[in-house]
């Protein structure tokens, strides 16, 4: 694997995540009944980045959650024999809220089938919208996000890295190529 080109910096991810935010406002009018979960792993700090930008705007911050989808996951007996699991942590009832599932990449679909799955579970939310920093394409369900920082159209040999402050000590999206 290697690094082909950034396609975001720092300043155009931040950029991105404003728009994302004020978007978010605008079609769920403020931030009443509002949840913004972010799915394990890079979506956790992106969905923390959303609320506090709609803080800042709004002047009341939207509940958060932090959701684990490994269980959920069509593929799980495919990746490893020991999967790793992160937390889940939705610390208020998901009945009736109007949910805002955050993750990096939407590439297959499958994380978001997982995530939305693993939140009917919990309940029955109002609605489950989706916003992710970059659309890829090659969907194999039919699912398609409701906010994108970046639509990036790959081929399946490319791979698309979304880096956070929180897990690689920077933030950019980078545009690699799989090696043969």
């Amino acid at each position: 694997m290697r690094i082909k080109s950034t396609l975001m910096d720092k300043e155009a991810m931040d950029r991105a995540l404003t728009r994302i935010a004020h978007e978010i406002l605008e079609r769920n009018r403020g931030t009443d009944n509002l949840v913004l979960v972010g799915i394990q792993r890079r979506g956790v700090p992106m969905a923390r980045i959303l609320a506090d930008k709609i803080e800042e705007f709004e002047g009341t911050r939207p509940l958060e959650g932090v959701l684990d989808i490994t269980f959920y996951r069509d593929d799980l007996s495919l990746l490893t024999e020991h999967p790793i699991v992160h937390s889940t942590n939705l610390p208020f009832d998901v009945n009736g809220k109007d949910i805002i599932l955050v993750d990096d990449v939407l590439y297959t679909g499958r994380t978001a089938r997982a995530a939305i799955e693993a939140l009917f579970d919990m309940g029955r939310a109002d609605s489950i919208q989706l916003a992710v920093m970059i659309d890829r394409g090659h969907r194999e369900l039919p699912l398609r996000p409701d906010y994108v920082g970046k639509n990036v159209p790959t081929s399946k040999k490319e791979f698309i890295s979304v880096s956070t402050l929180e897990f690689d000590g920077k933030e950019a999206v980078e545009l690699g190529e799989l090696e043969d």
